[in-house]
């Protein structure tokens, strides 16, 4: 006992000494902190300082970014819990299942995560992180020490990192010495693309589920280490709000419960403790729901934790002072100040509940794993879907520990059909992939993979469906019943490519996932020669679909003995199954040596971006071609058109965006794509195109559609005459589409739809509509009656009618591809990503 009192006074007087000698960050920049953004290595050095000073913070480097920025996360708490932080993160763990064994109460400890500059211009988030650290180890507070005797606080200062630096390196060299308010000066006017966004111009807050990016993927990491009770996740917003925290608006997702409902509440009480005493204006329950799964909110609150946003009014747009709607200026201290408040408010208010969150938590996991609230007890992946699709969605599971294995007995069951929206029974078989919502994360699973969430509200923030199954274009059906499910699935090994007595007269390459696309770009950056089929044929006893790849030897003979072994050593390095064949002779359909294989000219890319593009869009192509499909692509401004050599190039591709093309440069355009170029044209880029010369693409198929729905439109504006002021917002939604899948009529035989169904699931973001066109291939699009998952306004749903989603112009020897939806929106559409690349191999080559 006396040994133990020793110990303690001891850890007291060293806590003491130390703390003593930490430096506010005030002390430690060399610049006039809260007056001067602070450049992201002084910021990781002002953390690194601290932990190695504080006996209350641990700290470690998680990972690095795109631009090899590290990524840090620290641990506050006492000595005391430091010391055994291994032990009380296992312990939790333990309470939501992810690990065996029982829980020890005497381990319990509130886990705070606060997360700081997702967004990177919205850079008071991370400068506040430095104030809120320094508040949680400075040694005059008497009431931190109370709070840290039960909680533990996860601290990241910078979630984008590369996006902070933009923006703070941008906004340091673009303002004056003495900060100009005037919010129309170049200092509050970031140019393209902005901060807010990282290396690759993902929004980071949009990417927790998917784990697109790096950032994210190595933060889910540590995050499901421990699985916290509550996660902040800290924001800023236009500079004339005042300040947002908990509770959230509506909609709710169905899956919240109504203990983390309320606790919302009794954070939002907290803070509005300080903001009144303070006089400073906040707002509750508006504008931020907790609908789409993938926010630094909700994805915690599918976790089990009480997930909220904080939002200060500044942006990028507030720079160092500017001046507000109310004539008052509002300054980066303001905004530090503020956000500080709300940190630390965030930790008092865990500790004071401790033994309450931690009760509920484990409440959470018990009723997850053993009394799962959805409709759907099992979902069942077909395992003769193509197996380069069953595999990434395996490693998106894997990256949400989502468990997963196979039924332990065979049989019929009644299920929901993904592809029809229709119930029947199904046999389930021996190979299939069967995901149980009896387990730890049935709330995220369900979440994920549920056909339809339900809406409560339709006015929502973000996109309304995403069911994984839709993504990834699998064969998939859910039931109401529980099924045994034996842990694991493992995807058999491609087959080696069989010995031979001779070399194989051509080399066979089936075509129906990413997987297949990336092997495509390693043979045409090895140049090696490849065909592929645009129409079925048999061979050798086996049936090949149109989009087939072959590569002969014929085609490939300056090569020699090196096209066996480079050919085999690509397909081993990507994991592709080669199918040598003896002969070119079919048993049905075409024969190798038939004009319907078309060779496949090596796209030579060209990407435009700048101020007139998209940066998202942009950014959603850069990631698809150097991370999902290792290609090479050449980058131009929009601007600078006038500089691109053609003759370089055979492939351009249009991100959203507004483009002023000059009647010279769409001549030239027009020139370019009649020589054998290929325009990919996506989203709102299309807007430039249509009704223009030589471009085939219009919004109404006849002069006649054009008056009749102008006409539509006069009679009811006409009629809105005396539409109340009240509930416009929602008479206005009629007219939007947020985000929901559309089932669309997609025509296979066409290059642009080979390896999918005769039907397609796109993920529609914008209620832009084209009717069906005449002189363009309609090869997607949407039918009188379209199976649709998620809100889509009446108005809206009535104009998609008999549109075109997808459509190809031939133009003597090239074409125009317009891609009305964005396949590759936040890069987790995974079935998209194979129509782009049906875009970037096959339109065109079969002219």
């Amino acid at each position: 006992m006396q040994q133990r009192l020793f110990y303690t006074l001891f850890l007291l007087w060293i806590s003491s000494a130390s703390f003593a000698q930490i430096q506010s960050p005030t002390a430690f920049m060399p610049h006039p902190y809260m007056e001067q953004f602070t450049p992201h290595h002084l910021l990781v050095d002002y953390v690194e300082y601290v932990a190695e000073n504080s006996p209350r913070v641990q700290m470690i480097e998680y990972g690095r970014t795109n631009q090899h920025r590290p990524l840090k996360l620290a641990f506050i708490s006492t000595p005391e819990n430091l010391a055994q932080l291994e032990a009380i993160r296992i312990n939790n763990l333990k309470r939501t299942g992810l690990i065996a064994g029982e829980p020890d109460s005497s381990l319990d400890r509130a886990i705070v995560w606060l997360s700081f500059g997702v967004h990177g211009n919205e850079g008071a988030c991370s400068e506040s992180a430095l104030a809120i650290l320094y508040e949680l180890v400075r040694s005059d507070r008497a009431d931190v020490p109370k709070w840290l005797n039960n909680t533990i606080v996860l601290f990241d200062p910078s979630l984008n990192p590369d996006g902070y630096s933009r923006y703070t390196h941008w906004y340091r060299n673009a303002s004056p010495s003495v900060p100009d308010p005037n919010p129309y000066t170049k200092e509050h006017n970031e140019p393209w693309p902005g901060g807010r966004v990282n290396h690759y111009l993902f929004d980071l807050n949009r990417d927790w589920a998917w784990q697109t990016q790096v950032e994210s993927q190595e933060r889910i990491k540590q995050y499901m280490n421990w699985m916290p009770h509550i996660h902040a996740d800290f924001h800023e917003q236009g500079y004339n709000s005042p300040y947002y925290f908990a509770p959230a608006a509506k909609p709710f997702h169905d899956y919240i419960t109504d203990w983390q409902d309320e606790f919302q509440y009794e954070v939002g009480r907290n803070n509005a403790k300080y903001f009144d005493q303070n006089g400073w204006l906040y707002f509750t329950r508006e504008r931020f729901d907790l609908f789409y799964p993938s926010y630094g909110d909700t994805y915690p609150i599918f976790h089990g934790a009480i997930g909220m946003t904080y939002e200060q009014g500044g942006h990028s747009r507030a720079g160092r002072a500017i001046i507000m709607e109310n004539d008052d200026i509002l300054t980066l201290a303001d905004r530090i100040t503020h956000h500080t408040i709300a940190g630390i408010s965030a930790v008092e208010v865990a500790s004071k509940n401790a033994d309450k969150l931690v009760e509920m938590f484990g409440a959470y996991f018990d009723a997850a794993s053993n009394n799962p609230q959805g409709t759907y007890k099992t979902y069942i992946i077909k395992g003769d879907n193509p197996a380069g699709r069953i595999k990434g969605l395996i490693e998106l599971l894997d990256k949400n520990q989502i468990r997963y294995g196979k039924a332990t007995r065979a049989g019929s069951v009644k299920a929901f059909d993904y592809q029809t929206g229709k119930e029947r029974n199904i046999r389930v078989a021996d190979n299939d992939l069967v995901i149980s919502a009896y387990q730890p994360l049935s709330v995220l699973t369900q979440v994920l993979m549920e056909p339809n969430s339900n809406l409560e509200d339709s006015l929502t923030y973000d996109i309304t469906a995403w069911s994984l199954p839709y993504a990834y274009g699998l064969e998939a059906y859910a039931t109401q019943q529980q099924l045994s499910v034996s842990e694991g699935y493992t995807i058999a090994d491609p087959a080696a490519t069989a010995a031979s007595p001779k070399a194989p007269y051509a080399y066979l390459m089936k075509w129906h996932s990413m997987e297949d696309a990336r092997m495509l770009a390693a043979l045409m950056k090895t140049d090696i020669k490849v065909r592929f089929t645009s129409a079925p044929f048999e061979l050798e006893g086996e049936s090949y679909a149109a989009g087939t790849l072959v590569a002969t030897r014929a085609d490939n003979r300056k090569m020699k003995q090196a096209f066996d072994r480079q050919i085999t050593q690509i397909a081993k390095t990507q994991n592709i199954q080669l199918i040598p064949v003896q002969t070119g002779f079919s048993d049905k359909g075409h024969d190798i040596g038939s004009g319907l294989m078309r060779m496949i000219d090596a796209p030579k890319i060209a990407v435009l971006s700048g101020e007139s593009t998209s940066s998202y869009s942009f950014g959603h192509i850069w990631h698809y071609f150097e991370q999902s499909l290792d290609y090479p692509i050449s980058i131009f401004d929009a601007d600078d058109m006038g500089s691109i050599d053609w003759s370089q190039f055979n492939t351009l591709i249009l991100p959203e965006g507004r483009y002023r093309f000059s009647e010279s440069q769409l001549d030239e355009l027009n020139g370019w794509i009649s020589g054998g170029g290929r325009l990919i044209a996506i989203g709102w880029a299309l807007s430039s195109l249509e009704g223009k010369k030589g471009f085939s693409l219009k919004r109404y198929a006849s002069d006649e559609d054009e008056r009749n729905a102008n006409n539509a439109r006069e009679i009811e504006t006409m009629s809105a005459r005396t539409n109340p002021y009240d509930g416009q917002e929602r008479r206005w939604i009629t007219n939007m589409i947020p985000g929901a899948i559309v089932k669309l009529k997609l025509d296979n035989t066409h290059p642009l739809g080979f390896g999918q169904e005769d039907y397609y699931f796109t993920l529609k973001t914008s209620s832009r509509a084209y009717q069906l066109n005449k002189d363009i291939w309609n090869v997607g699009y949407v039918d009188q009656d379209p199976m649709i998952t998620g809100f889509v306004g009446h108005k809206a749903k009535e104009a998609m009618l008999e549109t075109v989603v997808f459509g190809v112009q031939d133009k003597r020897s090239g074409a125009v591809i317009y891609m009305v939806d964005n396949p590759l929106f936040r890069g987790f559409w995974e079935n998209g990503k194979l129509l782009f690349s049906n875009a970037v191999f096959f339109v065109g080559m079969d002219q």
